[in-house]
């Protein structure tokens, strides 16, 4: 083969390898497209679930129970406690903000452990309590250092990008039904728990004083839902 026959052999496979890769191309770009448009309505109705959940979680979870532990600031040694939080500089303040799930993990492993020797109700309960603690104190020590976070740029540009659009996605999803439905469920619940409450309030106000001698942390009535009007 002389040099000719070869630059023509070697412009004819490096033009099929061209066609080739132009043909894969287009196939895998109608492959994608086609995979898209099965996956775009599941994955974003999957998204718009998981958005409905970040919104119950913070309404129904991160805002009681931080306003649970910031009555706890009425003893001496919770509120110097707060206050020293409260006075740490940015980045003491994210170490700070990460402890409580730092400190709770342990729990939580031995929660499967105990799930994987057939403790089920113990592991289950213990796993509920660790997140329920770790997220009141998550909740508090947050808004107790978010002022020193700010101070943070990379922290106050992601906070200040995720605010508006969370709070426009939060507003379509409180203007469905299922929300609405949702917050008169939530409107019924904490009306029976007051009920309920009260009921029990006198015995469990005696049992601790009992117990104490001093009056029960908490004896007042619940606070009232500060908004169960419907959205």
């Amino acid at each position: 083969m002389d040099g000719q026959e070869f630059k023509e052999t070697a412009g004819r496979v490096l033009s099929a390898i061209w066609r080739g890769s132009v043909i894969a191309l287009w196939t895998m770009r109608e492959l994608l497209r086609t995979f898209w448009s099965i996956v775009r309505g599941p994955l974003i109705a999957a998204l718009n679930v998981a958005a409905a959940l970040i919104i119950l979680f913070e309404e129904w979870g991160w805002r009681p129970l931080s306003e649970l532990i910031g009555r706890l600031a009425k003893f001496a040694p919770i509120a110097a406690m707060e206050r020293f939080i409260a006075g740490l500089p940015p980045y003491a303040a994210l170490v700070a903000l990460a402890l409580p799930t730092s400190l709770l993990l342990p729990l939580k492993f031995v929660a499967v452990w105990l799930l994987a020797n057939g403790h089920f109700a113990t592991a289950t309960l213990l796993f509920i309590g660790a997140k329920l603690a770790s997220t009141a104190i998550l909740a508090r020590i947050f808004i107790l250092t978010k002022p020193s976070l700010m101070q943070i740029g990379w922290f106050a540009r992601g906070f200040n990008w995720l605010m508006p659009w969370k709070d426009a996605l939060f507003a379509q999803i409180r203007a469905s039904w299922v929300w609405r439905y949702g917050r008169i469920v939530k409107a019924r619940v904490v009306a029976n728990v007051q009920q309920a409450w009260k009921r029990i309030r006198p015995r469990a106000s005696n049992l601790w004083r009992r117990l104490t001698g001093r009056e029960l942390p908490f004896a007042g009535k619940p606070p009232a839902e500060r908004d169960l009007s419907i959205k």
